[in-house]
């Protein structure tokens, strides 16, 4: 166990944690008391942590050479964890529609299987230039929804500009997503049709 896998286990532990708390945050958005407030902003803090250590996790195994198989196989899943328990928890508050969850997560199931079995058969599918915007918009579309959920501004009201400018920033984050993940199909089917 070195430290980027400590940090790879302890991102999945504090995802754990945070989303046990956000079971305590009030059944509304906007039933905010201060004690509901201080624990939103824990909820947030280590969301925000885990966030950190998913950039240092990678960097650090590289920079040290210490790149292990643990860490190959825990970071890519400790990173959907991530992203899957965020997003829930988003839908739970309905900060966004369950279907925006839903076409994230399938998406992100099937480059996993994908790149599953690319792996058996000796291929690495690395993250693309499309791959790697998706994951940026999802981590910008996690992070207003996070400010959103502690009051910093307000992006739950229907029909509001704000709410408007919220739902079409999620469309094109499904847009980009979708899209990355037919592209990985696409570029990579000699994987799933060639023929024995």
């Amino acid at each position: 166990m070195n430290i980027p896998n400590i940090l790879t286990v302890s991102r999945i532990a504090m995802i754990a944690v945070a989303v046990v708390l956000s079971a305590f945050c009030g059944p509304k958005l906007q039933d905010i008391t201060k004690g509901i407030e201080i624990l939103r902003i824990i909820v947030i803090s280590l969301a925000f942590l885990a966030g950190i250590t998913d950039l240092l996790d990678g960097y650090l195994a590289r920079k040290w050479n210490q790149v292990t198989d643990f860490g190959a196989l825990m970071d890519p899943l400790a990173d959907k964890i991530f992203v899957a328990a965020c997003m829930l928890i988003a839908v739970e508050y309905r900060l966004m529609p369950s279907w925006i969850a839903i076409a994230v997560l399938a998406r992100e199931f099937m480059v996993t299987g994908l790149r599953s079995l690319a792996a058996k058969k000796g291929i690495v599918i690395s993250a693309d230039k499309f791959g790697k915007l998706k994951t940026a918009l999802q981590m910008f579309m996690l992070a207003l929804a996070g400010a959103s959920w502690i009051g910093v501004f307000d992006l739950w009201t229907k029909y509001t500009t704000q709410w408007y400018i919220w739902i079409t920033y999620l469309c094109g984050v499904v847009f980009v997503t979708m899209y990355s993940g037919f592209s990985y199909f696409i570029k990579y089917r000699s994987v799933f049709m060639e023929t024995k």
